[in-house]
């Protein structure tokens, strides 16, 4: 009703609490964990008494519809404070600080570079990346592969990220997790979040000498993790490549 959209209710002859979760993982941004427990919760009606929360918490309730619009409101001028979106995967509840330092053995990596005439518009574009901005190239590739992490139990590509223009050091982006962002270094760490048979970061970094650098870094784990490189690799030359190019220059055609 707050978006005026009108939705229409179809009824199932067969629907478990386990299947309704996973009805509700893949149409929404949730974890399947917070949406299995969502559903549990509705199998029971609770009314809790006393009410008086309100009273001891000194607080006005508002109604839903009203928390809605300005919640729309807040999103669209960027300024939402916390979301769930921020909460940690499982592969980083050791914290962030663990990840931060990029390993440099027993790791594969693309590096790639290119020269730039614009710094402060391509540092825009940096830390502008992903969720209505897009990765810039081969967006239907980030989208299949976060459909992909869907069906593994993984965050997937929708969460998008709090703020079109800004982003902090714990943030979510897609399936990505702030590891480092300073404009003052110009410098953007990113570590996946999606399911990996390993670990990946992606970092950004724009040079003195007006030098855009994009490192993939994948730390694999066991046989399977380097079976999985190669078997992506052609995929991330072409991603990883028209990336760089589409961030170092959007207006030239690749």
């Amino acid at each position: 009703a707050a978006r005026k959209l009108k939705r229409y209710i179809l009824t199932v002859p067969v629907m478990t609490p386990r299947l309704s979760s996973y009805w509700l993982y893949f149409v929404t941004s949730t974890s399947f964990t917070l949406a299995k427990n969502l559903v549990e919760s509705m199998k029971v009606d609770v009314v809790a008494e006393p009410n008086d929360l309100a009273q001891r918490l000194h607080i006005k309730p508002i109604g839903y519809t009203e928390a809605i619009k300005i919640a729309f409101d807040k999103i669209e001028q960027n300024l939402v404070l916390s979301s769930w979106k921020d909460s940690v995967a499982d592969s980083l509840s050791t914290g962030l600080s663990s990840h931060i330092e990029v390993p440099e053995f027993g790791c594969f990596k693309d590096k790639k570079t290119r020269k730039i005439t614009n710094p402060d518009m391509i540092l825009n574009r940096i830390f502008a990346i992903g969720g209505e901005s897009g990765w810039y190239y081969a967006n239907w590739l980030w989208e299949f592969r976060g459909f992909i992490d869907k069906l593994f139990g993984g965050v997937g590509l929708n969460r998008g990220r709090k703020n079109k223009s800004h982003v902090l050091a714990g943030e979510a982006i897609d399936f990505w997790r702030v590891l480092y962002s300073s404009r003052e270094e110009k410098r953007l760490l990113l570590y996946a979040e999606m399911k990996l048979p390993g670990e990946a970061w992606l970092e950004f970094q724009l040079c003195d000498d007006n030098t855009l650098k994009q490192t993939a870094t994948f730390r694999p784990l066991g046989l399977w993790g380097r079976l999985y490189w190669y078997a992506v690799l052609p995929f991330h030359y072409f991603i990883f490549n028209g990336m760089i190019d589409k961030i170092a220059d959007p207006n030239e055609k690749h």
